[in-house]
């Protein structure tokens, strides 16, 4: 069965100039100098800010004692008075995340709550745990459920994966919104892409899909959820929705990549087979050389995982091409997941878990009573207070941890070597 196309609509973030740390002299024990703004500590380690798009990590104890004294007034400096956004209950330490077998929907996130029908707005709106659907034409409380599922159980696969994920509802949201269409020319006419199957978009937070996509086949007066219907790329667009407060902190192949990650876990009946993902990784190289002829080469190592978003959007000009770029992706998300060091993903889970203070940074933000927003997505705020960073190379804050300071052609390398390992050819440059 041909997959569906669903969009993923990146919103611009309006945000004001931001405030920029001085650069200034670093000198190690040789006596050997670099200009570069203080970004940070990780763990042992200074991370030195070159240039915009360009931290590296510096063992503190090869800096000048100078150097060292000032890292630690710099830590020492007391905190905004922002409130704090308390950690999830629920997120484990990275020493105690681990990577599950069968992640199963609980039984009590897809019972359905009916909160509104009406014949005469054509309306119909009704919740789950964690989701709100608004739909066009009434439907079965099983019919529901079975659409419930997939978004259910992709919430509990998310939160599952040691990557280390809060699924929260957008700021205002009790529930993440998905708006359900009866025909392509309802959605269509609600604003989505005509060559397209559904279409998440980061600035209204809402997931549009027509029944058609959802696998809803209508027999008389009554609608039936088609159980062959694939659900792995509505999955994909899911894992967007879920992990929204993440998107303006990871480079787009990350945003692309872990989604293709989750689509291609086997999965039946709200159970995904998250233990199954060496043969999912291996089934789907399988299917791109013998029916799209693809090549499983990632192309220039640096120059996909720096790509920005025009770079991003240039290079998707055609379906062929975005195609590819999604493989590449997938094949890199998968590496630094199960290949990559100790092959327990630890690098990437430590970047995972980096984003996430940025997300944490966000909310404190916001949470903020000095904060206002206004229309159009902009606010405003006082000048001793310092906004989030989300615009264009903010995303590759992080690489530094990812790569631990090795060359690209290292990686490369070491890339092939780890494919090689489960029996796969792989090129990189």
């Amino acid at each position: 069965m041909q997959k569906i196309v669903i969009c993923l609509y990146l919103a611009s973030f309006c945000l004001p100039a931001l405030a920029q740390t001085a650069q200034r002299a670093w000198t190690d024990e040789t006596g050997r100098q670099v200009q570069a703004e203080y970004a940070g500590m990780q763990g042992d380690s200074v991370l030195l800010r070159l240039a915009p798009d360009k931290t590296v990590p510096f063992p503190l104890a090869r800096l000048s004692p100078a150097d060292q004294d000032y890292v630690k007034a710099q830590s020492a400096v007391p905190a905004t008075a922002a409130p704090t956004i308390s950690s999830d209950p629920a997120r484990k330490p990275i020493e105690e995340r681990t990577w599950p077998g069968n992640v199963e929907v609980p039984a009590r996130s897809i019972e359905i709550k009916a909160i509104h029908e009406s014949v005469a707005e054509r309306t119909y709106v009704y919740q789950s745990e964690a989701f709100e659907f608004t739909s066009q034409a009434k439907l079965a409380g099983s019919v529901m459920k079975e659409v419930a599922r997939t978004f259910e159980a992709t919430r509990s696969l998310v939160e599952a994966l040691p990557w280390g994920i809060v699924c929260r509802p957008p700021d205002g949201m009790p529930r993440f919104k998905a708006a359900l269409y009866e025909s392509r020319q309802d959605y269509i006419d609600a604003g989505g892409p005509e060559n397209s199957g559904g279409v998440y978009n980061t600035g209204d937070k809402i997931f549009k899909i027509p029944f058609p996509s959802l696998g809803m086949e209508k027999r008389g007066q009554t609608y039936f959820k088609n159980d062959s219907y694939s659900n792995s790329t509505l999955v994909h667009e899911i894992t967007h929705q879920l992990m929204d407060e993440y998107l303006g902190f990871l480079p787009t192949w990350i945003i692309e990549g872990t989604a293709e990650y989750t689509e291609m876990l086997p999965y039946k009946s709200g159970t995904f087979r998250a233990d199954a993902h060496k043969s999912g990784i291996k089934d789907d190289i399988s299917i791109w050389e013998k029916q799209e002829g693809f090549q499983v080469d990632i192309g220039n190592l640096e120059t996909h995982m720096t790509m920005t978003r025009d770079q991003w959007n240039e290079a998707c000009s055609t379906p062929d091409r975005m195609r590819d770029m999604y493989h590449r992706s997938q094949l890199l998300v998968y590496y630094f997941s199960h290949l990559d060091g100790d092959k327990k993903g630890t690098r990437f889970i430590r970047f995972m878990d980096a984003v996430h203070g940025e997300v944490a940074a966000m909310r404190a933000f916001f949470a903020d009573p000095r904060v206002k927003r206004m229309e159009g997505g902009r606010f405003s705020y006082p000048s001793d207070l310092t906004p989030p960073n989300m615009r264009g190379t903010a995303v590759f804050k992080h690489l530094p941890i990812l790569l631990e300071e090795r060359p690209y052609a290292k990686i490369a390398s070491e890339i092939i070597e780890g494919y090689k390992s489960i029996g796969v050819k792989i090129q990189v440059q």
